[in-house]
């Protein structure tokens, strides 16, 4: 069982080393999204530094919803100093954007500076769970859903998000590189693989190894729990509004929660399935974080859906 468990885990690890190194020599970056003094670097330069704020697009979209713009902008907002880097499977290395493309989206957020997409095609043999697993332990850095809008710095280095007490998301984790918690994540990845299962690689994965880590008890308070080298974070940190009650962001607050304790809220775009959309003039809350968080996706892709986004160099941009 042991052979077979090594054998099963060095074939993960070989197509993760077969990904990593078509996306260092294949990738591509549709934008201009960074300076030319860090462009130059490289993608894999780039993640190297251990401070990328990654997301994952693994379906075949192309075009970046309203919801993934003010995601992968908000980020950008509240870490101007890092990478942003968004990965899609749809994009492959033929893809080319023309400079009047109707993709309003990239459009955009290639007004931004420090925010990457790139194209990977060798995709196939990877899942979201294993895959955001694979690029955090290799690079370190933060790993966030593609509806998780940031309000304000994560101050953790090796951090997992409580969706509930006692409980792990995946929506939202960050590492330092190489870290053990996450290795032997990618060892029960395998060990325990069972699709079948909703979230057993993902949710349910993390809160297993982490009730190997740690002695788990209850929240008191919005105080974060910590045990080794990691800290686990309070439910009000990324999810004060629970998955039961995703439509109330689609509601009208009165008065608006502050979300003082929080550092990003995640929007449970899974439950919503595209059905609610942020309406404009509609004064939910949901259209206030757009208004507040990625100002830029909210008047172009809501405001103005129909206007083009220039890159204007200068301030502005950051």
């Amino acid at each position: 069982m042991l052979k077979e468990l090594q054998l099963s885990l060095s074939v993960i690890l070989l197509l993760a080393c077969v990904f990593f190194y078509q996306l260092t020599l294949k990738s591509t970056c549709l934008f201009s999204c960074l300076p030319p003094y860090k462009s130059q670097q490289g993608l894999e330069a780039l993640l190297s530094h251990g401070r990328s704020i990654v997301f994952l697009e693994t379906s075949e979209r192309i075009e970046p919803s309203p919801l993934v713009s003010c995601a992968v902008e908000s980020a950008a907002k509240i870490y101007p100093e890092q990478p942003v880097v968004l990965f899609m499977k749809g994009l492959t290395n033929s893809t080319q954007l023309p400079t009047n493309s109707t993709y309003r989206a990239f459009s955009l957020l290639s007004a931004v500076d420090n925010i990457n997409a790139s194209a990977e095609r060798h995709w196939l043999h990877v899942s979201s769970d294993a895959c955001r697993l694979a690029i955090i332990w290799k690079y370190g850095g933060i790993y966030m859903d593609t509806d998780v809008i940031s309000i304000r710095p994560i101050p953790e280095e090796n951090f997992l998000a409580a969706q509930s007490s006692r409980y792990s998301s995946n929506g939202v984790f960050g590492f330092l590189p190489h870290h053990p918690f996450l290795w032997e994540c990618m060892e029960n990845f395998v060990e325990h693989y069972n699709s079948d299962i909703w979230g057993n690689q993902g949710p349910n994965l993390m809160t297993r190894m982490l009730r190997l880590w740690c002695k788990l008890r209850d929240f008191q308070e919005v105080s974060d729990l910590r045990c080794q080298n990691l800290s686990f974070l309070h439910p009000h940190r990324f999810y004060p509004i629970s998955y039961p009650q995703w439509r109330r962001y689609y509601e009208v607050w009165d008065p608006e929660p502050s979300f003082n304790n929080s550092y990003a809220l995640h929007l449970w775009n899974y439950m919503n399935h595209g059905k609610k959309v942020v309406v404009r003039g509609s004064n939910t809350l949901v259209e206030n974080l757009y208004r507040k968080h990625c100002p830029r996706t909210y008047r172009y892709l809501i405001q103005c859906p129909e206007g083009l986004v220039t890159r204007k160099p200068g301030p502005g941009n950051k």
